[in-house]
């Protein structure tokens, strides 16, 4: 693979409390299989669908064990460079780049909204092997209460242009890269619960999105959101049995025309 353009979603991967019990999980709901942990980097596992890597799951350090959640990582040819842009513009840096082995290197931060996610610059691992296909991620989109803050705190950092939903009932925006939108974001509403912080929610694609989601519920996820058709696909929202929260869509389902956007 080409190294990915500044900003681009490259990589997500998860903490679990329990590792085994998230494999077989996500192995049922997305069919994916998975790597040798590697010791040497805390039993970070690598997961694949089609024999491709989309994922990554990992078991808390000592001490560190919180809720768990997805992290996007976006790419960046300088993470140190980027992690001085996140501070520059507002956001704080809670894990500084280091790097990892030969693959890479890595930094989490936090925008000033409060959605947590990563930096990656990409080394021997580059990040996605395979996107938009079955078991493989698709798309983000950041939740927030605070759009003008995580607005101002996203472009200042990556090289973005930004287009807003036309439909002035509605608080959306896109992130374009050149002509190509990869990541959206949402105000949140009171359908969100007041203690629900801002989060970066990860779109997984399946092939049925009504089966994966009796899939999922079966083995104790909670349905959130959907089972809905939109112009971009059927999708719905889910909190896995370990709490975190993803989503699936499949692509080929669509209905209705796709909305407008003009440049914010």
């Amino acid at each position: 693979m080409a190294v990915q353009s500044e900003g681009t979603p490259c990589w997500a991967d998860a903490m679990f409390t329990d590792l085994e019990g998230a494999k077989q999980f996500y192995g049922d709901v997305l069919g994916w299989t998975f790597g040798e942990s590697s010791s040497e980097h805390g039993n970070y596992t690598q997961a694949y669908a089609d024999g491709k890597a989309v994922a990554a799951i990992v078991p808390p350090m000592p001490g560190q064990e919180s809720a768990s959640q997805w992290c996007l990582y976006f790419a960046s040819p300088d993470a140190a460079a980027t992690a001085t842009k996140v501070k520059e513009n507002g956001g704080e840096v809670l894990m500084e780049p280091m790097r990892v082995g030969d693959f890479g290197t890595m930094a989490i931060a936090r925008e000033p909204s409060g959605a947590v996610f990563g930096v990656w610059q990409g080394d021997a691992h580059e990040g996605f092997e395979a996107v938009a296909t079955p078991g493989a991620y698709c798309w983000a989109e950041l939740y927030t209460r605070e759009p003008e803050k995580a607005d101002a705190f996203l472009s200042g950092v990556f090289p973005y242009r930004m287009k807003d939903m036309a439909d002035g009932h509605v608080d959306f925006r896109l992130f374009d890269l050149g002509s190509d939108p990869v990541l959206g974001r949402m105000r949140m509403g009171e359908e969100f619960p007041p203690e629900v912080p801002s989060y970066v929610n990860v779109y997984f694609t399946v092939d049925d999105c009504d089966a994966a989601v009796a899939r999922a519920t079966e083995r104790g996820a909670v349905l959130l959101f959907g089972p809905m058709t939109s112009p971009f696909g059927r999708f719905a929202a889910l909190s896995d049995p370990q709490g975190a929260s993803f989503s699936v869509i499949d692509v080929t389902t669509t209905e209705g025309g796709m909305p407008e956007f003009k440049d914010a």
